[in-house]
C-alpha cells in the first residue's frame, strides 16, 4: 500500500494547490472544517494510464481535477479542510476487492465510481457510505437506483448515454460506409450494461430497418481483441461499433490498433478512442459535475435523495485522416453535423 501511495503521491504533485489560508476563512466561504473529509476515489484504470493523469490535471475539464476545482469554488480546499484518495482496481479479480477494502478502511466521506463493475462492487461492499458513479447506462436496470429522479440508497450520479444510442451509432457508420452490408458490435459481456444487451436491441431494431446485418463480437480477454476484429476484414463489407465499456476504455490502444490492421471502420462511444487513432466517435460532451453532489453530500445531503442527472449535449469527432487511410470519402453532409474534424 505504501508504494501506491508515494505513486499518487507523485502523480498529483503537479496540480494540488494548498491555499494558505485560516480554518476561518475557509468557514467564511461556506465549507465546515471540525475535521479532515475525505473523498475517495475508484478507477478501473492504471494510475500511470494516459487518461489517470489527465484527469488529475488542474483544469475545470478533467475528471478529478474539476472535482477538485468545483470543490476549491464552495470552499473546499484539498490538504486543508479535505482529502482525495485515489485507488486503481486494473489488474485480477481480486484487485478490485482489494483496492475497495483499502477506501472502506479509510472511512470516507463519500466514494466516487467510474463505471458499472466498481459501482456494483462498493454497493455490495456498504449500504452507508454514500456513493457517487461518474458514469452509469442503465442505473435502474442495474438495481443502483429505484428511479433516475428518486434514486434512494446510499448512491446517485450521472449517466452517459441512453439505450437508443446503438441505433445513433448505426446510423452514423452507415453514413461514413454507405455501402455496408454488415456491423459488428464489440463489446466484453462481464463489464457492457446488461452484459451488451443494452445497446444491442437498438442496433438491431436499426439494422433490421436498412437490412444490415448485425454480428455481436464478444471479447473476454486482451488476446481476444484482434481476432474478434480480423473476423471482419472479409467481404461482405464490414465496420464496426464499440459499445460504452470500461473493459474497452482501460484496452482502447489495442482496439483501434486492430481495426487499424484490418482496416475495419469503427465508431466510437468516446473521445478517448480518437486520441488513440480511432475513425470517429460519437458520445456524451465531457461534463465535470460531481462537485456539486460531493459538495452537498459533505454538507450532509443524502445521496439518495439527489436526482441521478443525464448527458445535456453529445458531440461528434471524425478523423478525416483515418477515413481517407481507410479508402473513405466522408460525405459533406456528415463532416457538416460534425463538432470536431482532425486530420
Amino acid at each position: 500500500m505504501t508504494e501506491r501511495r508515494s505513486a499518487f503521491a507523485v502523480d498529483r504533485r503537479g496540480f494540488i494547490r494548498l491555499v494558505g489560508a485560516t480554518t476561518a476563512g475557509w468557514t467564511v466561504l461556506g465549507a465546515t472544517s471540525d475535521r479532515m473529509r475525505i473523498v475517495a476515489s475508484l478507477t478501473a484504470l492504471r494510475l500511470d494510464d494516459e487518461l489517470t493523469r489527465r484527469s488529475m490535471i488542474d483544469s475545470p475539464t478533467s475528471r478529478l481535477g474539476g472535482l477538485v476545482a468545483g470543490l476549491r469554488q464552495r470552499g473546499w480546499v484539498e490538504g486543508v479542510n479535505f482529502r482525495l484518495e485515489l485507488r486503481s482496481s486494473f489488474g485480477p479479480p481480486e484487485r478490485l476487492k482489494a483496492a475497495i477494502q483499502e477506501l472502506l478502511d479509510l472511512k470516507p466521506d463519500v466514494i466516487l465510481t467510474g463505471s458499472t463493475i466498481e459501482t456494483t462492487a462498493v454497493l455490495a461492499a456498504t449500504k452507508t457510505i454514500p456513493i457517487v458513479f461518474a458514469t452509469a447506462n442503465d442505473p435502474v436496470g442495474n438495481g443502483f437506483v429505484e428511479s433516475l429522479a428518486h434514486p434512494g440508497g446510499n448512491v446517485t450520479g450521472f449517466t452517459n448515454s441512453t439505450a437508443d444510442m446503438g441505433g445513433k451509432w448505426l446510423q452514423l457508420i452507415r453514413e461514413a460506409v454507405p455501402d455496408l452490408a454488415r456491423v459488428g458490435v464489440l463489446f466484453n459481456p462481464t463489464s457492457a450494461p446488461r452484459a451488451g444487451r443494452f445497446f444491442l436491441d437498438s442496433i438491431e431494431q436499426q439494422a433490421a430497418e436498412s437490412g444490415v446485418s448485425v454480428v455481436p463480437a464478444p471479447v473476454n480477454t486482451l488476446a481476444d481483441i484482434d481476432a474478434a476484429v480480423g473476423r471482419f476484414v472479409e467481404p461482405p463489407k464490414a465496420a464496426m461499433i464499440a459499445l460504452v465499456d470500461s473493459f474497452l476504455v482501460v484496452n482502447r490502444q489495442t482496439v483501434v490498433a486492430a481495426a487499424d490492421k484490418y482496416r475495419v471502420p469503427t465508431i466510437y462511444p468516446f473521445y478517448y478512442f480518437m486520441d488513440a487513432g480511432g475513425l470517429m466517435s460519437y458520445g456524451a460532451t465531457l461534463e465535470v459535475r460531481s462537485a456539486d453532489y460531493v459538495d452537498l453530500i459533505l454538507r450532509g445531503t443524502k445521496a439518495g435523495d439527489l436526482p441521478v442527472q443525464s448527458p445535456r449535449k453529445y458531440e461528434l469527432l471524425i478523423n478525416r485522416t483515418v477515413a481517407r487511410t481507410l479508402g473513405l470519402t466522408i460525405p459533406f453532409t456528415l463532416l457538416a453535423r460534425a463538432d470536431e474534424i482532425r486530420e
